[in-house]
């Protein structure tokens, strides 16, 4: 009888395949090693001819070296945090692949000797908000606050409005932070309101710094009261500001949302951001404000541990002096063109026979910017069985469910996404 094992082709002869060589070259040849190992011992045991070895290999390769997937973010939150936040621009995403090899980042060429790190970050945000006298850059957010609390009030007291004390999300409150830090919190006011007495009051020989947190995940609305940063900025103690999203200047969409430049023209010492929301820049936590607090934050040894790479310091810069980013982008366009686009897209469905509507519906901000701000945007509407077929796609397609229906808002889809989003319904239609 004939033995079908001995069909089986070796893994030299499989890596030999033009189409499994130019695998081995993008993933690696180890992971395309166990990949044919694993199509050998099916054939071996019957489960797939030994012809369909070279077949089986190149349908178990996944497409990338890495396991994130990109997704079409039709939700109509333009920073979802679970899909991180903003889309880089091209011109950041150029940034990076110019930073993945040997770069000058900590290097003065002219001399030969080493250099400022990040020197042109730290120079593009100073241009982009010219009440900073000073610039430095961290990992997120919250390491730019915790950077500041303990270098700054590590064994002293922050005077905080009992409001301000927020939850930044998943579970990681903002009080735990700062006393994680080694500092003490001087809470002052009730939930709802705050007065300058209030601030007045707390301060003390033990006063680190007065903390002013915008809270950028909710709204409180009512009988309320608090203290601007310019009457703050005038009890003497070191002012900062934690503006969360992320604009460096006003913004005329969003004329609620507190920025760099306004918060440090009103007296802040300091203002601390993200750079992966509003900005549309990769996750960053930026510090903004004088010469001699930055420069005490700079060379705290805390620093060193929330320190950058040279990836995420091109892309900021590119992101702060390249064009229009995505985010921004999405924000200034208006509903009737993402209507017509989403009439657009229901005509090409329903030429293919397949039940969509467009409709106007509002998008949000999202990833802790501008709650209860509602955008004017479009959506295409399929039943409610697409969500799911939409997420297991390739590409994958996140969506919303309303009342039965899969909702498709195109306020953070990309115009140039379109053909990608039709495709993806087609597919998982068939």
């Amino acid at each position: 009888m004939h033995d079908h094992r001995r069909r089986v082709p070796g893994t030299d002869r499989v890596l030999k395949e033009p189409q499994v060589a130019l695998a081995a070259v993008r993933l690696g040849q180890q992971r395309v090693k166990q990949a044919i190992r694993s199509a050998q011992q099916q054939a071996r045991d019957g489960g797939i001819e030994p012809e369909h070895v070279v077949e089986t290999v190149l349908a178990e390769l996944p497409k990338s070296a890495t396991s994130l997937r990109y997704v079409l973010n039709a939700t109509g939150v333009l920073l979802h945090t679970n899909l991180g936040r903003a889309p880089l621009s091209q011109a950041a995403v150029r940034a990076l692949v110019t930073a993945a090899g040997t770069t000058d980042v900590e290097l003065d060429l002219n001399s030969g000797h080493r250099g400022s790190r990040g020197a042109g970050a730290m120079a593009a945000l100073l241009e982009a908000v010219p009440p900073a006298q000073a610039a430095h850059v961290v990992n997120n957010g919250a390491a730019a606050l915790a950077l500041a609390a303990t270098a700054l009030a590590q064994g002293r007291e922050i005077v905080v409005a009992r409001g301000e004390m927020v939850e930044i999300g998943d579970g990681f409150r903002l009080p735990d932070l700062l006393v994680s830090t080694g500092a003490r919190l001087h809470e002052v006011g009730t939930t709802n309101r705050v007065h300058l007495e209030d601030y007045r009051a707390a301060l003390g020989p033990d006063t680190g710094f007065i903390l002013k947190v915008h809270p950028s995940n909710f709204v409180i609305s009512g009988f309320t009261s608090s203290v601007p940063a310019a009457e703050l900025s005038e009890l003497g103690a070191p002012l900062v500001v934690d503006i969360g999203s992320g604009l460096l200047g006003p913004h005329p969409v969003l004329t609620e949302e507190p920025d760099a430049t306004t918060a440090l023209d009103h007296g802040a010492d300091l203002v601390t951001a993200s750079g992966d929301k509003l900005l549309g820049g990769p996750q960053a936590g930026l510090l903004l404000g004088s010469e001699e607090l930055v420069h005490r934050l700079r060379r705290h040894p805390l620093a060193r541990a929330l320190r950058v790479d040279k990836l995420t310091l091109a892309a900021l810069e590119a992101t702060v002096r390249g064009p229009v980013t995505p985010t921004e982008h999405s924000l200034r366009q208006g509903q009737a063109e993402l209507l017509r686009r989403a009439e657009r897209i229901t005509g090409v469905l329903a030429g293919a026979g397949i039940a969509a509507t467009s409709r106007a519906t509002s998008a949000a901000v999202g990833g802790g910017g501008a709650p209860g701000v509602e955008l004017p945007s479009a959506a295409v509407v399929l039943p409610q069985r697409f969500a799911a077929r939409l997420r297991g796609g390739d590409p994958p397609v996140l969506a919303r469910v309303e009342r039965g229906h899969c909702v498709l808002d195109l306020y953070a889809l990309a115009a140039d996404d379109e053909s990608d989003l039709i495709q993806a319904i087609l597919a998982v239609e068939d």
